[in-house]
This record gives C-alpha cells, sequence and structure tokens, in this order.
C-alpha cells in the first residue's frame, strides 16, 4: 500500500524524490515547448497575417529580417541545419582564464536558401542554439545558373565569384553537368547545402582557420544575385515597398 506522501510526490515519493512535490529537475528539465509566435516587428506581423506569401518579396525590396520564425514560417520543414565546429575560446581575467565555447553552424533547404551563424558562449547546447538562431536570420537565396546550354534545372553558379574572410579567398566557378562539387570539406557541405550540384572552387590563404572559410565561401555564394546577366539586366518598373502597401495593416 503506498503513503499518501507518496502518492502527492512527496519526499520520497516517485515524482519527485526529496523535494516536497516543488517540482526539480527531473521532468523535463531544458525541454522547450512549443509557444505561440507573436511577432514584434511590423514585418513579422505581416508575415503572421499571410499578408507576404513567399521569402522573395521580402529579399525583392532587400528588407531586414529580424525574427527567426519569419524563416520557420516559410521554410520550417525543409530547413536543414549541420555543427561544422565546435571551439572553445579562452580570455584572461583578473581571476584566471575564462573558457568558452564557439560554435559554428550552418543551415539551408538544399533548394537554392543558405545561412551561416556563429555564437559564443559558456555552455556548449547554448551557443549551438544561438548559432542557429543567426544563420537563420542571415539565410540568403542563391542564384543558380548553366555551365553551357541552358537545359534542364539551373545546376551550377551563374558566373564566377569570390569571397573573401581574413586571408582566405575562395573562388567559385562554373562546371559542366555532372562534374560534382570538387573543393575540400567545408565548401562542399555548404554548395550542397545551398543546392549548387556542379563547381569548381579555387581557395588560398590560410584555410586551415575553418571559421574564416566558411565564411568566406558563404560571402561568395551570397554573390551570386550580385550580378546582372543581359536576359534579367532591363529596367523593371519600381514597385511600392511591401511595408508601404500594408501600412494600414500593420498599424
Amino acid at each position: 500500500m503506498v503513503d499518501d506522501a507518496d502518492a502527492a510526490g512527496g519526499p520520497g515519493g516517485p515524482g519527485d524524490p526529496g523535494l516536497g512535490g516543488r517540482g526539480g529537475f527531473c521532468g523535463g528539465f531544458g525541454s522547450a515547448e512549443d509557444k505561440e509566435w507573436i511577432p514584434v516587428t511590423k514585418l513579422g506581423r505581416l508575415v503572421k497575417d499571410m499578408k507576404i506569401k513567399s521569402l522573395e518579396e521580402i529579399y525583392l525590396f532587400s528588407l531586414p529580417i529580424k525574427e527567426s520564425e519569419i524563416i520557420d514560417f516559410f521554410l520550417g520543414a525543409s530547413l536543414k541545419d549541420e555543427v561544422l565546429k565546435i571551439m572553445p575560446v579562452q580570455k584572461q581575467t583578473r581571476a584566471g582564464q575564462r573558457t568558452r565555447f564557439k560554435a559554428f553552424v550552418a543551415i539551408g533547404d538544399y533548394n537554392g536558401y543558405i545561412g551561416l551563424g556563429v555564437k559564443c558562449s559558456k555552455e556548449v547546447a547554448t551557443a549551438i542554439r544561438g548559432a542557429i538562431i543567426l544563420a537563420k536570420l542571415s539565410i540568403v537565396p542563391v542564384r543558380r545558373g548553366y555551365w553551357g546550354n541552358k537545359i534542364g534545372k539551373p545546376h551550377t553558379v551563374p558566373c564566377k565569384v569570390t569571397g573573401r574572410c581574413g586571408s582566405v579567398l575562395v573562388r567559385l566557378i562554373p562546371a559542366p553537368r555532372g562534374t560534382g562539387i570538387v573543393s575540400a570539406p567545408v565548401p562542399k557541405k555548404l554548395l550542397m547545402m545551398a543546392g549548387i550540384d556542379d563547381c569548381y572552387t579555387s581557395a588560398r590563404g590560410c584555410t586551415a582557420t575553418l571559421g574564416n572559410f566558411a565564411k568566406a565561401t558563404f560571402d561568395a555564394i551570397s554573390k551570386t544575385y550580385s550580378y546582372l546577366t543581359p536576359p534579367t539586366s532591363g529596367k523593371r518598373l519600381c514597385s511600392p515597398s511591401l511595408l508601404i502597401r500594408n501600412s494600414l495593416t500593420i498599424l
């Protein structure tokens, strides 16, 4: 027969040993519950009210994305993240050395969107969570093109692009269909997550520094929409911004 104290989860009870039913670390510590998203920016309110149909509309007007939930709203199910590296960093203080952990996380949908986040924290799990949020906020669209004849779907970068971070310089070069991604493991992972199937790469500098290597590759990928090719370089009529069009909605 079970005592009343044990049944109520008292001291020594199976529900909460030694805490008198006040709750402790045993039941779901660190588990994140799905809460309803309450947007705090004008763009977030427009997205939640279904006034904006796709991410392309946001990038068309160069609107800054300051809420990671906006990315989850459009790409939540298709996004995949991967931790590239976790490294300890130290700072010398008067009391001794302070060690923190720096996480590099890449995120993408393998179909035209890629993001890179870097976060430093005292705990590894906190650093990874923060890096994932920053990676979502830094997501950029990736423009893909052809190496030769325009047959089938775009499979490579549209032109030669170069990215730089520190001493590392990464150059992406279009490749024929079926070539694959010819590169080191770090750029290969980022290019795959961006949805690029064939690409030649050239790297110089201290590529052993993974953070700079990844940032230089991300910089090169984000420049694919910086160059206009003849079919898309014509005049375009300017339309009012999304915030202006929906000014009455977000008040």
